[in-house]
């Protein structure tokens, strides 16, 4: 599998290769290509991240380009071309899929995951019409690739530091499904039933970054819906 990896050490190697006039991202060539947040990120290390393990589940190449703390509004140039700004993750090749999340780290780090109706605005609107996450499928649709759009989990109703995200998450998760229905060659995949009331184990110790056990569950729930779409 095909694997980014942004320590800080990662990250000067690659100001340097774009110095020299070398690309960030290797060109696409086919497969999967997953974008997003730590959500997907989590677990590279042990090799239990949701690439890696959709990767196993499907017997399909997944390039990982998802990069932790991205966001959709993210202004400084050098890193953001590096893949903390969203749409920089993306690159052109013949992707059977493309599988992405985003939008919670504008909702937490843009306005506290309080009073986020401007925020969640300029994400997506209610109609699901306009906003950054609209334009962006778009974008990625005209490639040809089935775009699958991906929810984040919700805390297991304990107190957790993204307790307060859950009203904005769940209208994220309401505007998504509206887009989905407005876009047919776009799948909304909801987690917010996937974690258990009161079960810890599908967040590591943070309680925010998926477990290992979290990234399992998050790849074959993606596998499940990708599998009838990619076949054989």
């Amino acid at each position: 599998m095909k694997i980014l990896h942004w320590p800080i050490i990662r990250i000067i190697c690659l100001l340097l290769a774009i110095s020299a006039g070398q690309p960030g991202f290797a060109d696409g060539k086919g497969g999967i290509l997953m974008m997003g947040d730590s959500m997907f990120s989590s677990n590279r290390l042990s090799r239990s991240s949701v690439a890696d393990l959709l990767e196993s589940a499907l017997g399909k190449e997944v390039t990982d380009h998802s990069v932790p703390g991205a966001r959709y509004f993210y202004n400084l140039p050098i890193s953001g071309s590096l893949g903390l700004r969203l749409t920089s993750q993306f690159v052109p090749g013949a992707w059977d899929a493309i599988v992405v999340n985003g939008g919670g780290n504008d909702l937490l780090f843009g306005c506290g995951c309080g009073s986020c109706a401007r925020m969640l605005n300029r994400l997506i609107s209610t109609d699901g019409k306009r906003g950054a996450i609209p334009a962006y499928v778009a974008k990625l649709r005209q490639t040809g690739a089935r775009v699958i759009y991906v929810g984040y989990l919700r805390n297991p109703g304990t107190n957790t530091p993204i307790k307060a995200c859950r009203p904005a998450g769940d209208e994220l998760d309401r505007r998504l499904a509206v887009l989905d229905a407005l876009e047919p060659g776009m799948d909304f995949v909801a987690l917010s039933d996937l974690v258990p009331n009161g079960d810890r184990s599908f967040h590591q110790q943070d309680m925010i970054h998926p477990s290992r056990k979290g990234s399992r569950e998050i790849a074959l729930r993606l596998a499940l819906r990708l599998d009838p779409i990619l076949g054989p």
